[in-house]
């Protein structure tokens, strides 16, 4: 909401009350998507199911095409948004980590807790997996992980800074990108509608 605020459209003292109903309404929108269900997210490494991904591809749209005409409307200043350094290594093992839990789990955090609120135990279970595996990382951390983590650092790293173009190019191609596999997925999925989980 720090835009929002800043520029005094609404008061301070709401930030919290606000990121509480965006939450839930975002929470709310994830259940009616039937992201609460397993056989969703999984849909997509089988192929018969697509909508996680269309649903993402919109969501990365509306943020970045929103920070840079925020940007242009003085309401937020980019340089002062954080970007988690990059550290290769850290990213291909944890992402290959991250994507073995979400094919065996069925959900990524997110729509684990959605699927929880409306009482899957396999998802409280998944977030119980998730917890644990939270407070294994923090402990063992400086002994364990520390040196695989800090290998190979790359710094605040921006894609369009590396491929060497202005970040209003990257933003047109990442449109034009994202539009052709948003339509392309509807392909597949007719494609490969016979894999869909009947259990």
């Amino acid at each position: 909401m720090g835009p929002l605020i800043t520029q005094g459209i609404i008061s301070g003292e709401w930030n919290s009350m606000l990121a509480f109903l965006i939450g839930l309404g975002f929470g709310i929108s994830l259940e009616q998507a039937g992201f609460s269900s397993s056989r969703k997210l999984i849909g997509i490494f089988y192929g018969y199911d697509f909508v996680v991904l269309r649903v993402f591809l919109t969501a990365a749209l509306t943020a970045s095409v929103g920070l840079i005409y925020f940007h242009y409307l003085g309401w937020i200043d980019l340089e002062m948004v954080y970007i988690n350094p990059t550290f290769v290594w850290s990213a291909i093992i944890g992402g290959a980590f991250a994507g073995v839990g979400i094919i065996l789990g069925g959900y990524c955090p997110g729509t684990s807790f959605t699927a929880a609120s409306i009482g899957k135990i396999d998802a409280m279970a998944y977030i119980g997996g998730i917890f644990v595996g939270i407070l294994f990382y923090a402990e063992t951390y400086s002994f364990l992980w520390k040196d695989l983590h800090e290998m190979t650092p790359l710094g605040k790293v921006k894609i369009f800074d590396s491929l060497g173009i202005s970040q209003g190019l990257f933003a047109f191609l990442f449109i034009v990108f994202s539009l052709v596999i948003f339509f392309a997925s509807f392909g597949l999925q007719r494609k490969f509608s016979n894999r869909k989980l009947k259990y």
